[in-house]
């Protein structure tokens, strides 16, 4: 399951997502976010689905890059799912005892699980057709104009890529201490709550010393390549901006104001917080 986890792994490609501008890629992506929290019924959701399903198209990520992102977040899927389910009131369908499945709970936990799926989904397909030194400097572009408050700018951009690439390779080497725990005879998935949180403990320590030498090795390595922070820094890549951006961006605008008028103008989702 560890293995799975693909957040923050970059898929290169020659797809027009991994064409576009980085910024237009980072306010797209929280506007689709924002759109599917907007959308309040199962029509305005299914065009939020179809408008994602049409973007991973488009980038040509394999499916078993989309089916890995999707596998661990499964079991919280599950558990909203059955939550909704029992927790909504509404005319029961079935019930038995204090258990009861009703019409609106079916309704709610379809929707929620959708839309768990698809804020997982929309944000993976960021940093897919993203690299990180792109999204650095995209957010960087985005946060400049706080610079005129003294923020420092560029090194939070620097810290927020940093902490997103190495996701994928924290969960790598959690991966090799647990095979190698196991490998020794510890048994990581037996005994009752406490017993695995003890069993964490020969895991967990080797990680935050595997970190933080992670860490120490980068910043000699930007130290060596004589990095000090985004002052008089230059790019050999300028960012511009090409037709495919304002096409990317008047097509997602339209999908999000079609998702608002379904809002106002379809009702089949009574309830669904």
């Amino acid at each position: 399951m560890i293995r799975d986890i693909t957040i923050g792994q970059y898929f290169p490609g020659q797809s027009a997502l991994h064409k576009m501008d980085p910024r237009i890629k980072i306010l797209l992506s929280i506007l689709y976010i924002v759109m599917l929290f907007v959308a309040d019924n199962m029509w305005g959701l299914l065009l939020g689905v179809v408008f994602g399903l049409a973007a991973y198209l488009i980038s040509r990520i394999p499916l078993s890059m989309i089916w890995k992102s999707m596998k661990p977040v499964v079991p919280i899927v599950i558990f909203t799912a059955v939550l909704n389910l029992f927790l909504s009131t509404g005319e029961p369908l079935w019930q038995w005892h204090f258990l009861k499945i009703t019409k609106e709970g079916i309704e709610t936990a379809i929707f929620m699980s959708v839309r768990i799926l698809c804020l997982i989904a929309g944000t993976s397909l960021l940093t897919y057709t993203t690299s990180p030194i792109a999204l650095t400097d995209g957010i960087e572009r985005l946060l400049s104009p706080l610079k005129k408050v003294k923020l420092p700018v560029h090194e939070l951009a620097m810290m927020m890529t940093i902490a997103l690439r190495f996701i994928p390779t924290l969960i790598e080497e959690t991966d090799k201490i647990m095979s190698a725990q196991k490998a020794r005879g510890a048994d990581l998935e037996s005994g009752g709550v406490m017993q695995r949180a003890k069993a964490l403990l020969p895991i967990l320590i080797p990680l935050f010393v595997s970190a933080f030498r992670r860490a120490d090795e980068l910043a000699l390595a930007m130290e060596c390549r004589c990095y000090h922070g985004g002052e008089g820094r230059t790019r050999m890549k300028q960012m511009k901006l090409h037709s495919r951006d304002l096409v990317s961006s008047i097509v997602t605008a339209a999908v999000f104001a079609g998702v608002i008028l379904l809002n106002k103008y379809v009702n089949l989702l009574p309830t669904i917080w």
